[in-house]
């Protein structure tokens, strides 16, 4: 028993650490997006989303693996869509900008309730070694990680929540047009991450970075309120 105890404590958690660093941060972000759309669906008066199971906190139900992967190794990805059918809404085109907004609106709320935990959590956390640095990590990368999935989604590009708040002020034949076009959406949006990714200046994670930054305060709050208590 003090050998298995001895080589447990001989190796190397880093990597398992950092990968949980990584994804958990995003399966939540994704998890709350999609959720979001489908119950503001269902108040609304479709209950789509609800019959096909994806008003659930299970990421499982919710995870589109490339989008996942975008996610963790870019900043920017996409989750599986959740169903809407918008002949249920009493008004359509005002249903689906709300449906489609609650997404971004929800990682907006994520992040700022993550920036105020950890800056509240951050001297005990500091106080408690590697383990404290790992939660304290996640909460930040869970902050970064929702408000960058905000920003994203609102890129008015099919199947972005964007294109369908956009479907509320434009035409009907217009928007009938901008979404012919959304069978290359996935295609569209793989190599607008990847470019931006190798551009010397990435819009993307600037609009990210200025956001967050303008959040800061949030973080502070916390800590201040922390220091009152400890």
């Amino acid at each position: 028993m003090e050998d298995f105890t001895a080589i447990i404590r001989g190796l190397d958690w880093s990597v398992p650490a950092r990968l949980l660093l990584s994804v958990l941060p995003a399966l939540i972000c994704i998890t709350l997006h999609e959720l979001a759309h489908g119950y503001v669906a269902w108040k609304l008066g479709d209950d789509t989303a609800k019959r096909a199971g994806r008003l659930t906190l299970n990421p499982i139900k919710h995870i589109d693996i490339l989008g996942l992967v975008m996610l963790v190794a870019f900043g920017f990805g996409w989750a599986k869509p959740v169903p809407v059918n918008m002949r249920n809404f009493k008004n359509p085109k005002e249903g689906m900008a709300v449906t489609a907004a609650a997404g971004p609106m929800a990682n907006l709320f994520v992040s700022v309730i993550f920036l105020f935990i950890y800056g509240l959590t951050l001297i005990p956390l500091g106080r408690a070694g590697y383990v404290g640095y790992c939660v304290s990590e996640m909460l930040i990368t869970t902050a970064y990680l929702s408000l960058t999935l905000a920003v994203f989604n609102i890129i008015p590009i099919p199947p972005l929540d964007g294109s369908k708040v956009l479907y509320s002020v434009i035409s009907d034949q217009a928007y009938r047009k901008l979404m012919y076009y959304e069978r290359y959406g996935m295609i569209a949006l793989f190599v607008l991450v990847l470019v931006t990714n190798r551009l010397p200046f990435d819009p993307l994670s600037y609009a990210a970075g200025w956001v967050f930054d303008k959040l800061i305060w949030v973080a502070q709050l916390g800590l201040d309120l922390a220091r009152v208590f400890i």
